[in-house]
């Protein structure tokens, strides 16, 4: 079987699109962090199920 991920097609449409994705991913985990930050130091319990 062949891999249907498999970067064989990869031209400048494929760059493109991992630039992308690379962007996205930092900017995400930037803002998860940044949300974890603000969690700790709020101390809030809100989103934990206790019980």
């Amino acid at each position: 079987m062949t891999d249907k991920n498999s970067p064989k097609k990869h031209g400048k449409s494929g760059e493109a699109r991992e630039e992308r994705l690379k962007a996205a991913l930092k900017a995400n985990m930037a803002r998860r962090k940044a949300q974890a930050k603000a969690r700790a130091a709020s101390g809030d319990k809100t989103g934990k199920d206790e019980g």
